[in-house]
């Protein structure tokens, strides 16, 4: 089976590139898009995770690649930490950008769904 360049998922890809272009500086690597997925899914679900459940995700990385990866989605400005109700650990929560990064993926999937409807 060949792939055609009207394929959804080929166009879907295609939008989410250009919104890297539009952005240069806050592309992810595979790591912190991985990170930064589990830290949105908890928290829409309304689940708290923590640092330290993030680093110990071995199948990512190790807990020295992984905490790295959690300083960068910070310096870009896609998570933030606050400390958890006894303050000895901290929570990661995702930023209004890292919000609006998941929305306007949403709308590039829609659109390359659309088009193929």
């Amino acid at each position: 089976m060949s792939i055609t360049k009207s394929s959804p998922y080929l166009r879907f890809l295609n939008l989410i590139d250009s919104l890297d272009r539009i952005n240069p500086g806050k592309k992810l690597d595979f790591i912190e898009e991985s990170l930064l997925n589990k830290i949105v899914l908890c928290s829409q679900a309304n689940q708290s995770i923590l640092v330290g459940d993030l680093i110990s995700l071995a199948e990512l990385g190790s807990q020295a690649t992984l905490h790295g990866r959690l300083k960068n989605l910070s310096a870009m400005g896609f998570i933030k930490m606050a400390a958890n109700e006894d303050g000895r650990k901290k929570e990661v929560l995702p930023s209004k950008a890292a919000l609006k990064r998941y929305e306007e993926m949403s709308k590039c999937l829609e659109k390359a769904a659309k088009v193929s409807a």
